[in-house]
């Protein structure tokens, strides 16, 4: 049974993807400092899996730490590295805690298992494409000035690997660029867990729902679109979490060597009015929502070329939008009568 780190593993897509690797038949070894997850989550993954597994609680960026869970954990085969600051709004404010964070946990990982053969699976994001010139965006698309340092920290991290790869600091890695995560498991156990405001759509869209908002501001509606809102690729997380399962196997086999790249997401856009009247309609709750101003940082709209990943990955997003916002209210209700 291949072990496999999860950085960042009591996170939102980490959660997930812990769950998908077990059903694969690999066991994975979660670590986590806490700063953006809740200890609870563990308890939530032993009641969908049957057990708790293995959790260590530092932060990455003490390679000290780093270096004692290695001697406790010597035999690793993989890692996927979630763990990351991921607020755009508090990048723009607080720059030089996303750079050290993001690239110094990033750093530390590729010094402490230097020269390993450890398959390596990196959450990058797409924003690495800014405003495409071209849609949907294909992996070829060259990358445009970061729109936020959150942003930049995922292109800079990006190059890092690539760099690895030639130094022979890292075999074989895959950058998983995803577009919009949404949704929660089946069990309604696990789903996305913001700590404080919510900065994504979905989740502001069931707390209102459930009334711990008031209302939600779409951020313009005279964007060049189909209802001028903006238009994201929206994938459900447990889609995603397969896809980076499907990126271990592919590494695993004779034919993967160095670094390449993949978009994960479904290869269709939908407007911000688009997920709120699909929340309506798949839940009969009716939603409070106004028209603000255009938000500074907004890309207009993307939507992924999801070619590569289906044909190289043999990964397919499967789950639609009354699934993504059927399950995303499923776990909104379940924290309402069970607050973790």
């Amino acid at each position: 049974m291949a072990k496999i780190v999860v950085t960042g593993g009591l996170g939102y897509i980490g959660s997930h993807t812990v769950v998908e690797l077990i059903n694969a038949g690999y066991e994975p070894v979660i670590v986590d400092d806490l700063s953006n997850s809740k200890a609870q989550i563990l308890d939530q993954l032993s009641k969908i899996i049957g057990f708790k597994p293995a959790f260590y609680q530092f932060d990455l960026c003490d390679e000290q730490k780093l270096k004692e869970f290695t001697e406790k954990e010597p035999d690793i085969d993989g890692i996927i590295h979630f763990a990351a600051f991921k607020a755009v709004g508090e990048s723009v404010q607080k720059p030089l805690k996303y750079y050290r964070n993001n690239l110094q946990s990033l750093v530390n990982l590729l010094s402490v298992y230097s020269g390993k053969a450890i398959n390596f699976v990196f959450s990058s994001s797409c924003t690495v494409y800014g405003q495409p010139d071209v849609l949907p965006v294909t992996e070829n698309a060259p990358v445009k000035p970061a729109q936020s340092p959150y942003g930049n920290t995922k292109q800079i991290a990006e190059e890092i690997l690539k760099d690895a790869i030639v130094s022979g600091d890292a075999k074989k890695v895959i950058a998983l660029r995803y577009f919009n995560p949404v949704g929660a498991h089946e069990t309604a156990l696990i789903g996305e867990l913001p700590i404080g405001v919510p900065q994504n759509l979905v989740p502001f869209i069931t707390q209102t729902a459930i009334g711990k908002r008031n209302k939600i501001t779409v951020f313009g509606d005279d964007y060049n679109t189909r209802d001028g809102s903006c238009v994201r690729d929206y994938i459900h997380v447990v889609d995603l979490a397969k896809a980076h399962v499907a990126a271990l196997k592919l590494m695993e086999g004779p034919g993967f060597t160095g670094y390449d790249v993949f978009n994960l997401g479904t290869g269709n856009g939908n407007t911000v009015l688009e997920i709120i009247t699909a929340f309506e309609n798949t839940t009969g709750v009716k939603l409070n929502y106004e028209i603000g101003p255009r938000r500074n940082g907004d890309v207009e709209q993307v939507w992924g070329d999801v070619t590569k990943s289906s044909k190289e990955l043999n990964w397919k997003a499967g789950l639609g939008i009354d699934i993504m916002m059927a399950s995303a209210w499923a776990w909104e209700q379940y924290l309402s009568q069970n607050p973790l």
